[in-house]
């Protein structure tokens, strides 16, 4: 007797480190690119933000693929109730740091999973804080020379050399500071119907 195969997985992000991290669990999947402004609304908390866009990025994508299981995901730094974005530049990158230093950041990283034949729709949060050590300007300097982390929330790339930039990490979920928290995703995708581990 034939199974039933399962619904196709689509991960609505271009991230190269989300598409990293989803391969970990060695589930076939589509990439597909959510069409989502990222805009904060006037007076939105970072948290609140980074639910917003996951759930959004993973309908955008349900949207154009209605028979999959969606993953959307986003990442907001949050320095005392302030956003901090992707620097784009150098120099963004070295104002990001300057500020961070010797300071506490909760980096908010959202997951959503949508399905859309369900009507199954769920987002969590794995809140990831982050104790930056205090950094004089030559350390800055030199970690964004050499890494370059500009694609990246806050500038600090905590799977490289960011690492050397760190006094601690707390969090329930280890890969959801990289950009995809990989313990609840795996729950919501339970929850949404499509097993992870299966014979």
């Amino acid at each position: 007797m034939s199974s039933i195969a399962p619904p196709p997985l689509v991960l609505g992000s271009t991230s190269r480190y989300r598409r990293e991290l989803l391969e970990r669990l060695r589930l076939p999947f589509d990439v597909a690119a959510p069409q989502v402004d990222e805009t904060p609304a006037p007076g939105e908390a970072p948290r609140e933000l980074a639910l917003r866009l996951a759930l959004a990025k993973a309908r955008a994508v349900a949207a154009l693929r209605p028979e999959a299981v969606v993953i959307g995901s986003d990442q907001v730094a949050d320095l005392e109730g302030q956003p901090i974005g992707k620097p784009g530049t150098h120099e963004r990158a070295v104002e990001q740091l300057r500020r961070m230093s010797g300071r506490s950041v909760v980096f908010h990283t959202a997951v959503a999973v949508v399905r859309p034949v369900t009507g199954f729709e769920r987002v969590d949060l794995a809140p990831v804080t982050v104790r930056f050590r205090t950094l004089d300007d030559r350390e800055i300097e030199a970690y964004l020379r050499a890494e370059q982390p500009y694609d990246c929330a806050g500038s600090a790339k905590s799977e490289g050399l960011g690492i050397a930039l760190l006094e601690a990490i707390e969090s329930d979920d280890p890969t959801a500071l990289v950009g995809l928290p990989l313990i609840r995703t795996c729950a919501l995708l339970r929850a949404a119907g499509l097993p992870v581990l299966r014979a």
